[in-house]
């Protein structure tokens, strides 16, 4: 639904259709913004919006939420072969909309990061990175109670007076699993003091909720142990 609005207000935008309180005047853009906004017309995905793009022409223009209905009468479909809208049923847009395109900035500002020097500033920013995508991912209804409460528990430990006395070992979390979720993802230091915090947080979650966390660690040696599959595609017929 997001992308389908995005791609309306740039079509209106070139069109000269917005409103005046909008500060946009196609006559004053240059060639260059206006071939910006006729590539966002025309977005396959939001992960391909830059988040200054979006903040400066989109994010106040999407409503929190829309009734399927209004959407329809206004958007005819929303471009989705997979999915079908209720029209009784009010969908969020805005954090959906939000998530993939901030999303693919912390991806690229995590690669840039785990190529620069090993420094606690490093692990800082590459820990609320992991936090931002956590939150973010949830926002959009996509979290769990379980994931949550993990993610709260490395942020105690983070934080906790024990922690901030000295240097810090634990620096960020997040929902991961591939799909199949019920699985957070913890960035720290390569030390002992890291085991031994991971493991007070499992028995924390053992005690608040009965169940103990299955921890996973070290690395799989993957296709070089297990091996791996070829698929060829048949030679087409002449």
């Amino acid at each position: 639904m997001g992308r389908k609005m995005i791609k309306s207000i740039a079509s209106s935008t070139l069109s000269r259709s917005l409103p005046s309180a909008n500060g946009l005047i196609l006559d004053e853009l240059e060639d260059d913004s206006v071939n910006l906004i006729k590539a966002e017309a025309s977005l396959d995905y939001l992960c391909n919006l830059s988040p200054h793009r979006y903040e400066a022409l989109y994010a106040k223009m999407l409503p929190e939420s829309i009734l399927g209905e209004t959407f329809l009468e206004k958007y005819i479909d929303h471009s989705d072969a997979v999915t079908v809208i209720d029209e009784k049923r009010t969908y969020v847009v805005r954090a959906p909309a939000k998530h993939p395109i901030y999303e693919n900035f912390r991806v690229k500002a995590f690669k840039a990061l785990l190529t620069s020097s090993s420094s606690d500033e490093q692990l800082t920013a590459l820990g609320e990175l992991l936090y931002q995508c956590h939150y973010s991912y949830g926002a959009c209804g996509l979290g769990s109670d379980g994931t949550d409460r993990l993610v709260r528990l490395v942020q105690e430990m983070q934080h906790g007076k024990p922690s901030s006395s000295e240097d810090g070992t634990l620096y960020g979390a997040k929902i991961t699993g591939g799909g199949s979720g019920g699985t957070v993802c913890v960035i720290g230091r390569n030390c002992l003091r890291s085991s031994q915090q991971i493991l007070e947080i499992q028995h924390r979650y053992k005690g608040g909720t009965g169940y103990l966390p299955f921890i996973f660690e070290g690395s799989s040696p993957g296709s070089g142990k297990f091996g791996y599959l070829r698929i060829r595609r048949p030679l087409s017929r002449t």
